[in-house]
């Protein structure tokens, strides 16, 4: 949980997420930050990223088979 203190005198905070980071994590941080008053998140280009992740073959189950 972002605390006020850690913002309080910040002017510019950056936020940066790898692949893996669900968006809508990256969205309530940026959130947060702008309850605390901060202002319009800016996005800056970055590499695009297209890499899929696959769930483990130990995680995996034959759907037909769930009820």
């Amino acid at each position: 949980d972002i605390q006020e203190e850690w913002v309080k005198e910040v002017k510019c905070v950056g936020v940066t997420a790898g692949a893996s980071a669900p968006d809508i994590l990256v969205q309530n941080v940026v959130a947060r930050l702008q309850q605390l008053g901060g202002g319009e998140a800016i996005p800056l280009e970055g590499r695009e990223e297209n890499i899929v992740f696959e769930v483990p073959k130990e995680l995996r189950v034959d759907i037909r088979e769930v009820d």
